[in-house]
């Protein structure tokens, strides 16, 4: 997903760093329950969970997972103010709709506001241990986690801010494509990999790499190379990185970030785009022998815009059957990352959320049922109350919203229920 990180935002949390400082009774916030209990995703003695053909495995069991985008944790949990407790929130009420995994960035580079990296290879421990805080509090209650390596987009640093970093050590670029092939580039990337993947959690004091609470790591939040749409840049930056990353950790799943887009490997498949390609690949991309599972994201208001509802409605049916037909092809486990329904779109209303919502969890649902590869789904976004600057019309409060809490918690119950 495209995103801006509001101004208003920053100034929020500067305003609340200055606050701190001067009265430390500001940053004193409510003690979270540590009574609860996991009750969604797992236990804290299970193990890291695997594929087995088209299957998500976990202690030799199939897994099915419900769950949501939160890209914000981190930052929120790095604040010395009352927002950690956002974080520890979100998850408890997660938690009580059964849902069981997030997605979220382990990056922040350069020029954001308290980067996790501020430069290559330099860490801003603060930032750092806000990421701990998320890792354990998806422990104490039962969810997985998703973390995401790197943005596509500027906002958070992202591949553009590893090109400037570049060019400020003397190399000539000219495109925020040359992160993927430039030396140094690709060495900066491989550097932040091992030291996330290698980081001792400052509170659970265990290394990422052997912490089963983390699900997957993501390559890159929607890789695109528009310089190539051959695909052939993004392929090999995708083995590469994919082998680096289980040189590392061999103990848990990968995938690449990928929003489905076809290319060039099966041309008859290109069909299925709406209307143009990124220079990624869904078919050869996803064959590597690193990459465990497939993932799409879906945004018909966005890549179809002007449509009908109809219209749209009409391309979400066929972009999610031809990817789960594909992912059979290829016997590997689908993902649906990222999914919504924007509020700022005409004529707009919670009940047709819904509506769009329950359609997808349905078809989810009755693939994962009939033994198909569908393994679950996660929309954009979930966010606690009083997070106005935060918001981008996709995200979903679930005390304001009572009839898609519903709906998630159906979801979750439903998927459980398949043996």
């Amino acid at each position: 997903m495209m995103f801006d990180m509001n101004s208003s935002s920053l100034l929020r949390c500067l305003i609340l760093a200055l606050l701190v400082s001067l009265y430390p009774q500001v940053g004193q916030c409510k003690p979270h329950n540590s009574s609860l209990l996991p009750s969604s995703g797992f236990h804290p003695s299970h193990d890291f969970v695997r594929t087995r053909g088209t299957r998500f495995m976990v202690n030799g069991k199939p897994l099915y997972l419900n769950g949501f985008n939160a890209y914000w944790l981190m930052s929120m949990a790095s604040e010395p103010s009352c927002d950690k407790g956002k974080v520890t929130d979100t998850f408890e009420e997660a938690s009580r709709l059964k849902m069981n995994l997030v997605r979220t960035w382990a990056f922040s580079d350069g020029t954001s506001y308290k980067p996790l990296q501020s430069s290559p290879g330099s860490y801003n421990e603060e930032t750092f241990k806000g990421l701990d805080y998320v890792i354990s509090e998806a422990k104490r209650n039962g969810i997985y986690l998703i973390l995401s390596l790197v943005n596509n987009y500027d906002d958070y640093g992202g591949r553009k801010q590893y090109v400037q970093w570049a060019i400020d050590k003397g190399q000539y670029l000219q495109s925020d494509d040359d992160f993927y092939t430039n030396p140094l580039t690709r060495e900066f990337y491989k550097n932040h990999v091992k030291d996330v993947l290698t980081r001792n959690n400052s509170i659970t004091g265990v290394a990422y790499k052997d912490d089963p609470t983390i699900f997957a790591w993501e390559l890159m939040n929607e890789p695109r190379c528009q310089s190539d749409l051959s695909g052939k840049t993004l392929q090999n930056w995708i083995t590469e990185m994919a082998r680096h990353v289980k040189s590392i950790d061999s103990n848990h799943l990968l995938e690449i970030g990928l929003e489905g887009y076809y290319g060039e490997s099966v041309p008859d498949r290109k069909q299925y785009n709406p209307g143009y390609q990124v220079g990624t690949d869904f078919i050869s991309n996803n064959q590597i022998p690193e990459i465990d599972f497939t993932t799409i994201h879906l945004y018909p208001d966005q890549w179809l815009p002007g449509s009908s509802e109809q219209t749209q409605q009409q391309f979400v049916k066929k972009w999610v059957q031809s990817h789960v037909h594909d992912s059979n092809s290829i016997r590997k486990p689908i993902l649906l990352a990222e999914f919504g329904k924007s509020s700022k779109a005409a004529g707009y209303n919670v009940g047709q959320r819904d509506a769009y919502f329950r359609r997808l969890y349905y078809t989810i649902y009755a693939c994962a049922r009939s033994g198909g590869p569908c393994g679950g789904a996660v929309f954009w976004q979930l966010m606690a109350q009083g997070m106005d600057s935060y918001k981008d019309g996709y995200e979903v409060v679930l005390a304001e919203c009572p009839s898609t809490a519903a709906l998630i918690n159906q979801q979750s119950r439903k998927l459980a229920t398949i043996r």
